[in-house]
């Protein structure tokens, strides 16, 4: 297949990848004469696009490293939005510190109902006020990976799919069900409401071990999860059903938010 080959940094058809470091690309006016700002997500690297395309999401752009084009399968479909430079031409105008084969936007899709989410689940987490998105990608690749049905987040926690959530989730967040709920206290009664049990994992060694927890705390299970310094607020805290913990070994405190998610799914994967 030949492909668009794009060789100077001001061609128009490299328009949607400009200065991706420098902000969020929340909306995209496709070419060559769109009537309107399409909402829209970035992904960076071949197989996050590739998981991404094989989710059913609509391309929009996407921007390939000519040294890798002709090993990318999914490339050569004339159907999708493509053009190849050279890595140094991509990486001076996206910005980006690293290319991982491609560079590719898509429209976003409307967000999920939380209540339609939690109608067909029977794990779930909720995470509250978690901003780094390396760390709320994580959580939602254990999640997925181990077994969880869904993620709720409040509106403080980072956008699931900003590209850094997207690369730290592996594409997860694009098939792992998740919605946004109302800040916590309040966000939990809808949960509350749905029949689960609300768990708060704190780092707390007179908590209850989150394992324990889970034997007696029935088949609908909402783990909440905190912010990376200071933890879950004391009003959600308060508001859970019961505060459980991870023990940790005499001198450690506490694990990252995405390892404790990482050992949390399991525990509700494996105790259920």
């Amino acid at each position: 297949m030949e492909y668009a080959l794009i060789t100077h940094r001001d061609d128009p058809r490299m328009d949607p990848f400009r200065s991706l470091r420098d902000s969020e690309r929340r909306f995209l006016r496709p070419p060559p004469h769109g009537a309107r700002d399409v909402p829209c997500f970035v992904v960076e690297g071949g197989l996050v696009t590739e998981r991404a395309l094989a989710a059913g999401y609509t391309p929009l752009a996407i921007a390939i490293d000519r040294r890798v084009a002709s090993g990318l399968a999914w490339s050569s479909d004339p159907a999708l939005p493509v053009v190849v430079a050279d890595h140094a031409l991509i990486q001076q105008i996206t910005g980006l510190g690293v290319i991982r084969e491609a560079v590719a936007i898509f429209a976003r899709p409307p967000e999920r109902d939380a209540g339609e989410l939690l109608a067909h689940a029977q794990r779930v987490l909720v995470v509250e006020g978690v901003v780094n998105p390396l760390n709320l990608g994580v959580i939602v690749r254990s999640a997925a990976a181990l077994g969880v049905d869904g993620t709720l987040f409040d509106r403080s926690s980072s956008d699931p799919l900003y590209r850094r959530a997207v690369r730290g989730s592996m594409g997860a967040v694009l098939t792992h069900p998740w919605a946004r709920i109302g800040a916590l206290p309040a966000g939990l009664e809808m949960v509350r409401q749905a029949g689960f049990t609300v768990l708060a994992l704190v780092a707390d060694p007179v908590a209850v071990p989150l394992g324990t927890a889970l034997r007696t705390a029935g088949p609908r299970v909402a783990l909440v999860l905190g912010t990376e310094g200071h933890g879950i607020s004391p009003e959600a805290r308060a508001a859970a059903d019961t505060q459980v913990t991870l023990p940790m070994t005499p001198g450690v405190d506490s694990l990252n938010v995405g390892a404790a998610a990482a050992v949390a799914c399991y525990l509700l994967g494996a105790v259920s």
